[in-house]
């Protein structure tokens, strides 16, 4: 890698920018979880023949409870995914998903999805995103039973990673289709770049496989509130940094080397949530911590295709409720993309990066006022081979421009000869760079926020 380092909610109302109000149509960021598990996450008593599922198992919560802390917590959008395992579609069509249907009567404000951890053959585990539908139930049911990993009575009979790209295929004609992300990519890691059972390669071929479906993977894993690793990430070799998978978090990396590649791949943060640390376990509830927000209408299918379109961010703490990010040409304004959309560059031409970011008039979970410290702007530099070149400015708090709630920074760049993108991040710390996450440390002293990129197409 080539680093040049160039250094100097209020949940239910409209976080709307002035720029991004020209193409509203009654949108606005609306927060939300797509990691949420319930008392559907059965365990199994494997002494019967097949396996019984055991209610409460992984979790102890009912998906109404999940849901009345999600919008308690500023959440507007939600998905339930509860672990799958020998012959587990059956209790997801025939209890979970009545559960579901509960859960929407109960919380009628909050958009619920079905979903599930997907057991990847060949993998570790995905989030499942079902649109709803009269098709739902079913849709999800022949998902799980014919591709889900841990669906066999018999054990390893699905360890086979050709039937997750076959899974991928059956998935890309579904109408509608479903949605898929990857879940902590970098927990069964031993080391920085020493991959586990999800491989770079892996990500690319799922991706390349069903581009509309496998769109991305968490870039801050649930289980924050885990006091001696966070995020579960139990290699104290390949931990998070600043709570973000080392896959996301460093400069350069695969993220970054997957966007330069073309790819519209994005990230997202959820919560993971099995137990709350207040009743013993080591997660926070939904949108306790870590949200996802999504540019969209209060409507299901438009929260769906934002998220299959990049148009989000990732944050945890709640250090930020809004953002911007916006390239343009210099010399013709008009011209212009945002988050998930591609600019048509002409080689040699300037472009201007603008960002634009809020922070919440009110306390987070933890009762504080976290403060921006820094942020970052990315410009990576697609290359014909080897890794992408990568150029970040920074700008302390200090150094941005106050536009009443916004905060503002600009940035003006050379477009890459051969494409590439545009992203940004910020913190509460004062760290150059996301260090690597100890036993101990308090997740709220460490808090980020991750844009999705801007693509440049270089014509």
């Amino acid at each position: 890698m080539r680093l040049n380092v160039l250094l100097p909610v209020a949940a239910l109302l409209c976080h709307c920018s002035p720029a991004f109000a020209q193409d509203n149509h009654a949108r606005s960021w609306l927060a939300g979880d797509h990691h949420v598990h319930s008392e559907w996450s059965v365990d199994w008593d494997r002494s019967t023949s097949p396996p019984t599922p055991i209610r409460g198992g992984d979790s102890p919560y009912s998906r109404t409870h999940n849901a009345r802390q999600a919008l308690a917590n500023g959440l507007r959008w939600m998905v339930h995914t509860d672990h799958g395992g020998p012959g587990h579609s059956v209790v997801t069509r025939d209890q979970a998903w009545p559960a579901l249907q509960q859960a929407r009567r109960d919380v009628p404000v909050l958009i619920q999805f079905h979903g599930m951890e997907f057991d990847v053959p060949g993998g570790e585990h995905a989030s499942l995103i079902v649109a709803p539908g009269a098709g739902e139930r079913e849709q999800q049911f022949v998902i799980e039973r014919d591709f889900g990993r841990g669906e066999p009575l018999s054990p390893g009979t699905r360890e086979d990673g050709q039937l997750m790209l076959d899974a991928l295929a059956y998935m890309r004609v579904q109408e509608p289709r479903p949605l898929m992300f990857i879940n902590h990519p970098s927990r069964t890691a031993t080391g920085v770049d020493a991959w586990g059972e999800v491989e770079p390669a892996e990500l690319r071929a799922w991706h390349d496989a069903a581009p509309q479906v496998l769109v991305g993977m968490e870039g801050a894993p649930g289980h924050q509130a885990a006091s001696l690793h966070r995020g579960l990430y139990r290699n104290d070799d390949a931990p998070t940094f600043g709570g973000f998978d080392q896959m996301t978090a460093r400069v350069g990396g695969v993220w970054d080397s997957i966007l330069a590649s073309g790819r519209r791949f994005w990230i997202t943060a959820t919560s993971d949530s099995h137990v709350n640390r207040r009743d013993g376990g080591r997660d926070f509830d939904p949108g306790q911590y870590s949200k996802t927000y999504v540019w969209a209408r209060p409507e299901a299918s438009d929260v769906l295709e934002g998220m299959r379109e990049g148009r989000m961010f990732a944050v945890t703490g709640d250090l930020i409720d809004a953002l911007e990010l916006r390239v343009l040409s210099a010399r013709e304004p008009s011209r212009s993309a945002s988050m998930g959309g591609a600019l048509r560059t002409v080689r040699g031409e300037k472009l201007k990066v603008e960002l634009r970011v809020r922070q919440p008039a009110r306390s987070n979970a933890n009762d504080q006022r976290s403060r921006l410290d820094h942020v970052e702007l990315i410009l990576g530099h697609a290359a014909d081979d080897g890794p992408p070149r990568m150029d970040v400015k920074r700008f302390g708090v200090d150094a941005m421009k106050r536009e009443g709630e916004w905060l503002t920074v600009g940035w003006e760049v050379d477009s890459p000869p051969h494409g590439g993108f545009v992203r940004a991040r910020g913190t509460n710390s004062a760290e150059d760079a996301p260090g690597a996450d100890v036993a101990g440390e308090d997740p709220w002293a460490d808090l980020w926020f991750y844009s999705n990129p801007v693509f440049l197409q270089a014509r």
